[in-house]
């Protein structure tokens, strides 16, 4: 942090005292170091000395950051909660950090989503309202279940620091043993063997259909978004956050993706089919073989009317696989196994 708007936004950014002072310790070492980090902080976004930042949200994180490291400090004292129309949430230890918004463990088997900006609320509401869909779907179509995070709770906090509301999201957990895509293609980033990323991808594709009969696009289909469990071969879609309704432009979209040109104005569940196919060539990089080349590249054409459905390309793919492999036959998958 180098200057006082910085400072002042990564304290009222903070949700616990461990966002800013580490780990909580009790050796004089880790305590002093806190204490030099509370004493500077304390002087850049002093209200008196902070230059280029409003008065208000200087003095704001100035207050915030007392009140962060009297926590620290004192870690009995009453833990930040946040209360949903079903109960109380503890907000623990930071779980993951996506584009907008923040996730934290809340107990063994719930986690608190909060965005880190206000504005990002509305992209928080798009979540629930998805997520309610699907579930309500799935209630028809057991088959969804295992493929979406599920929905809590819902919570309108108001956070003491700024004054302002955040609308945050209460989940399942899916935590223990789930990594994302993204830890996969770390461990193999020479490409994903084929044969083992064919399961993903039909899961996948499950989870695509599934949005649609929803009536949602996801939007968002990145390495960081797709949860999975090896040792089940599960995969969970989430992150959505940027579901948007077909026919509207996507209710925001990520830098690090390479969007179908309909992405700011119309988009569809044939959207999501583009998305998922150019994962499928990132994730198997030059260890694709041609015909699953070929067959990934037949759903990336520019008019999304050409781009087959996620229903229909199941089948299809399994005739892929089927020529390319053989018989089916399970893989165990370890993340621990790439080279």
């Amino acid at each position: 942090m180098t200057t006082a708007r910085e400072a002042a936004e990564n304290i009222l950014a903070a949700r616990r005292p461990e966002d800013l002072f580490g780990a909580a310790a009790t050796d004089s070492t880790a305590r002093q170091d806190a204490r030099r980090r509370y004493h500077r902080l304390a002087r850049i976004v002093h209200p008196d000395r902070a230059e280029a930042v409003d008065a208000g949200i200087a003095g704001a994180a100035f207050a915030r950051l007392a009140e962060l490291y009297r926590h620290w400090l004192d870690p009995d004292e009453p833990a930040f909660e946040v209360i949903g129309a079903h109960g109380r949430y503890r907000v623990g230890a930071l779980h993951a950090s996506g584009s907008i918004a923040d996730v934290y463990r809340s107990g063994s088997d719930r986690v608190v989503k909060i965005p880190r900006r206000a504005a990002a609320n509305r992209l928080l509401a798009g979540e629930r309202n998805a997520l309610r869909d699907i579930a309500a779907v799935a209630e028809e179509h057991e088959w969804l279940r295992p493929y979406f995070p599920e929905l809590v709770d819902t919570v309108d906090h108001l956070d003491s620091a700024t004054g302002e509301h955040r609308t945050v999201n209460v989940l399942g957990a899916l935590v223990e043993e789930f990594v994302t895509l993204e830890d996969v293609r770390a461990a193999y980033p020479d490409g994903l063997d084929p044969r083992d990323y064919a399961w993903m991808h039909r899961r996948l594709l499950r989870c695509l259909a599934g949005a649609r009969l929803a009536g949602w696009v996801h939007t968002a289909i990145s390495p960081a978004n797709v949860l999975v469990h090896p040792r089940l071969h599960g995969i969970v879609l989430t992150g959505w956050s940027f579901a948007t309704r077909p026919g509207n432009p996507a209710a925001a979209t990520l830098k690090s993706l390479d969007y179908p040109p309909e992405i700011r104005d119309e988009v569809s569940p044939a959207t999501d089919v583009h998305l998922a196919h150019r994962l499928m060539l990132t994730m198997l990089g030059d260890r694709a073989p041609a015909p699953m080349r070929a067959y990934a590249t037949g759903c990336l054409q520019s008019d999304p009317r050409l781009r087959p459905d996620a229903a229909d390309l199941l089948g299809e793919f399994d005739d892929l696989l089927d020529r390319l492999y053989g018989k089916r036959r399970f893989r165990p998958f370890e993340l621990t196994k790439g080279k």
